[in-house]
């Protein structure tokens, strides 16, 4: 069976296989099919979007799909992944989608899927889709016309999720705070600044001028130099970055210093535990995680529970261990008492709720892990070779692990949705991090160049 569902749902260049509109109108009614066979009757979706040009395409040719195959859609414009979750849950939905390619530059597009309780769809389901997608028929003359679904504009989307953000913190006033928030010219564009405006804080925005091109460039969380510059000159108190989705979050202090998820996750572990809010008095994180944050867990009494990356596997894991806090280094974190999946804007509100309950500013708060020197690079490969088919780099990482034994480590991924690779390195030392760093770019050119 040919492969579709990559580490976050089917993500690719907008207009080309498998992100355009024929295989968005096949999904469509692949889902409806799914959601009959699954008796529910008069299934309902809920269909959200990034700001890309793309988004467009994509809408309408899985809506005339789902539509065709009897399925009511509710329609929800440009808001959050996060925002499309919880939806799906308010409205009792049978499925909730994103079009989005989440950090990806805009010419890219993508499709995450979202069970009825809101967590992404399992792979079983993905398999099954992708089945009925290639390898079926999917025609929709049974359905008569008066059994086609409807597609409905939901105005209120934006006004939901926004009561719903402010609940996560019991509403409690940000007053006296000044915030500067990126966001990206994506999906929070709009919705983002309101909900910190409506708590109080004065907002500065940057990063709210979408024009379906724009997206993530050189803004947002992947340039958190830019919130930082801006939180200095304004004098604010914190700095907020979203990404395209706003699925994910980077901060930076009064200072303009950046602090990334693994800090958030720290100052945020913390206060749980201090409060007793911390399940298990676990932390979930993945293998990128710097080792700093697991001594500073250790000495606090709180353990950590590694997977590998990916915030849907952050999720499968604090679901299976009933644990109520876990996260990414790039800024996925995930609140489990409230959401169902990665959430910039509930993040943010976490920690200046945080902030505000200990009269601490940011950067007393993150001084609580000292970070081990880490490099992450991002090289763009011809093909995914099986890393054992490459000598030159197995030999490369097999010397760098030698050396640093227990101070330090080399993680080598692929990356689940582009086609590059991954190299992080962490040591005691930032001469020993620069120095496999070279190294081991150098493998990946000759290896896979």
């Amino acid at each position: 069976m040919r492969k579709l569902f990559g580490t976050d749902g089917i993500r690719g260049q907008a207009n080309r296989h498998p992100v355009n509109a024929e295989l968005a109108l096949r999904l469509g009614k692949a889902l409806g099919k799914r959601l009959h066979a699954h008796g529910y009757g008069s299934a309902r979706a809920v269909i959200g979007k990034d700001t890309r040009l793309s988004g467009y395409m994509l809408e309408t040719a899985i809506t005339s799909g789902l539509v065709s195959a009897g399925c009511d859609v509710f329609l929800v414009g440009p808001v959050p992944t996060p925002a499309v979750a919880h939806l799906t849950r308010s409205l009792a939905a049978d499925v909730g989608i994103m079009l989005t390619a989440s950090h990806n530059p805009f010419d890219d597009n993508g499709i995450k899927l979202f069970s009825p309780d809101g967590y992404k769809i399992e792979d079983e389901e993905e398999a099954e889709l992708t089945r009925l997608i290639f390898d079926s028929d999917l025609s929709t003359d049974d359905i008569r016309s008066d059994q086609l679904g409807k597609a409905y504009r939901l105005d209120d989307a934006r006004g939901r999720y926004i009561e719903f953000a402010k609940s996560t913190i019991n509403n409690e006033k940000l007053s006296g705070f000044k915030v500067v928030m990126d966001c990206a010219n994506g999906a929070a564009y709009d919705m983002g600044p309101w909900i910190f405006r409506e708590l109080g804080a004065t907002v500065i925005k940057t990063g709210v001028a979408p024009d379906g091109l724009n997206i993530n460039a050189e803004c947002g969380a992947l340039h958190p130099e830019v919130v930082a510059r801006l939180v200095r000159e304004h004098g604010a108190d914190i700095g907020i970055a979203l990404d395209g989705d706003a699925d994910r979050v980077i901060l930076a202090d009064a200072d303009g210093a950046i602090v990334d998820g693994d800090r958030v996750l720290a100052v945020c572990a913390l206060a749980f535990k201090r409060r007793g809010l911390l399940a298990n008095d676990t932390l979930v994180v993945t293998s990128m995680s710097n080792l700093g944050l697991h001594e500073a867990m250790r000495r606090n009494g709180i353990r950590v529970e590694v997977t590998d990356v990916g915030d849907r596997h952050v999720i499968d894991a604090m679901r299976k261990g009933g644990h109520s806090l876990g996260g990414e280094k790039s800024g996925h974190l995930i609140f489990h008492k409230h959401a169902t999946t990665g959430d910039g804007i509930i993040g943010a509100l976490q920690v200046m709720r945080v902030m505000k309950e200990e009269g601490k500013t940011l950067a007393e708060l993150a001084d609580c892990m000292t970070e081990y020197p880490q490099k992450l690079v991002s090289l763009k490969v011809k093909e995914k070779k099986a890393l054992h088919e490459v000598p030159v780099l197995t030999e490369a990482i097999r010397a760098c692990e030698e050396e640093l034994k227990s101070a330090g480590r080399v993680i080598v991924r692929y990356s689940g949705t582009e086609p590059k690779i991954r190299l992080l390195v962490e040591a005691s030392e930032s001469v020993l991090v620069e120095t496999w760093i070279e190294r081991l770019t150098s493998a990946v050119q000759e290896g896979l160049g």
